[in-house]
């Protein structure tokens, strides 16, 4: 009788562990049917909002935004709005102080001199572009835009040596750009009487051998000057530029008022690191580059009172203003002297002037499922790569994930 009665306990417990096998096994089916439903639904998510982002009108360049879009109003479909995107909060760099202002900039710097410098009251933030798409508490994002064809440009003769020789090397993504045509422009600048002085441009074309490269000549000498490229071949299309002066401890830096504004400040480094309490005064000088429809640079002049003149540092002074007039898109330049300590500082007016990069939105890191999707679109002339991001910020149970 003991020994029916072992069995029988032997037989619940063994029931007993087959059933609590199989609830794990079903609950852990189960969850991955639900993972796997999620992770489709995010990817079909993230395939139509690139495309509600990238071809929804932008909104206008002033005000709180009603609706978040990039596309150009006027222009055809994926052709961003290189303004607004100005406007957009980049998740990269440092933020910058101007006590002059006492506004906060967010920064997209390259080397070493040349700034988008955006104030964050009149930025379209990542919170402001979740909640107009109706992502909030479902899903997080993060869009990066990032020139397809990247321009490199190096010298390679001494400076002020005759003539003048730089390389320059044209790639697309991950492979040189061969026979892509290719316009020129330099921009030599001197002092004179302490004042840069913009010189006679010079323009002209050429193109790329097999791996991609030109070894381009050009007569004369030049102690200071920039020189600008733009190549384009079977649609796609890039920029680049080098700048020869050097880049001393003062400097001048370029804070946008904001893009309905049309205004500039300009500013003596010393007020921006607050790294001396002496006036050193700067002399400067501004003027324009812009892109042309014939892929090709044209230089134009900045109108006003402040397009030249001297930046002065500490509490008496004030900043310059200078207007750049109208949204046309192009390269704002600053050349600037105080004994010897010259250099030259651009900015893009319009966001893809100078081939910047640009990261919108929150982190993907530690997400456990990402969902991405690319798009090629075309700003201002200049071929950009459009990646997003989309991850669902929900548990199985529908609760926001922090």
């Amino acid at each position: 009788m003991s020994g029916v009665s072992i069995d029988h306990v032997i037989s619940i417990i063994v029931l007993l562990a087959a059933i609590v096998l199989f609830v794990g096994l079903f609950d852990q089916t189960l969850s991955v049917a639900v993972d796997y439903q999620r992770n489709t639904t995010t990817a079909k998510e993230c395939d139509n909002l690139i495309d509600e982002i990238l071809l929804s009108p932008a909104p206008p360049v002033s005000g709180t935004p009603k609706w978040f879009g990039l596309q150009g109003s006027t222009l055809p479909t994926y052709n961003l709005d290189p303004f607004l995107l100005m406007r957009l909060d980049s998740s990269t760099g440092t933020p910058v102080s101007y006590q002059k202002t006492g506004q906060t900039y967010s920064e997209i710097k390259t080397n070493p001199n040349n700034y988008l410098l955006y104030p964050y009251n009149d930025m379209i933030t990542y919170s402001t572009a979740s909640t107009l798409l109706g992502l909030s508490g479902t899903y997080g994002f993060q869009l990066s835009l990032t020139p397809t064809v990247t321009v490199s440009i190096k010298e390679q003769s001494s400076s002020n040596q005759n003539p003048l020789k730089l390389s320059i090397s044209v790639r697309g993504t991950g492979f040189p750009l061969a026979h892509a045509n290719v316009n020129w422009l330099l921009l030599p600048i001197s002092i004179v009487n302490n004042y840069p002085t913009y010189e006679t441009t010079q323009t002209g074309t050429n193109s790329t051998d097999s791996s991609g490269q030109i070894y381009q000549t050009i007569p004369g000498s030049y102690s200071s000057f920039v020189f600008f490229a733009y190549a384009y071949l079977d649609g796609v299309s890039g920029v680049g530029y080098y700048v020869s002066a050097p880049v001393g401890s003062q400097y001048v830096v370029p804070f946008l008022v904001s893009v309905s504004s049309l205004n500039v400040n300009l500013a003596n480094s010393n007020d921006v690191s607050l790294t001396s309490t002496q006036d050193t005064p700067l002399y400067y000088n501004s003027t324009f580059v812009f892109e042309s429809e014939n892929y090709a640079f044209e230089q134009a002049s900045i109108g006003g009172s402040s397009q030249s003149g001297e930046l002065h540092s500490g509490h008496s002074y004030s900043p310059a203003t200078i207007s750049m007039g109208s949204y046309t898109p192009g390269i704002l330049i600053v050349a600037y002297n105080n004994a010897g300590n010259s250099g030259i500082t651009m900015m893009p007016w319009g966001f893809s002037s100078l081939g910047f990069s640009l990261t919108f939105g929150n982190s993907p890191i530690n997400q456990s499922w990402i969902a991405t999707d690319l798009r090629q679109v075309e700003i201002n002339g200049v071929s950009y790569q459009a990646t997003l991001s989309l991850w669902s910020t929900q548990s199985n149970g529908g609760t926001s994930l922090p």
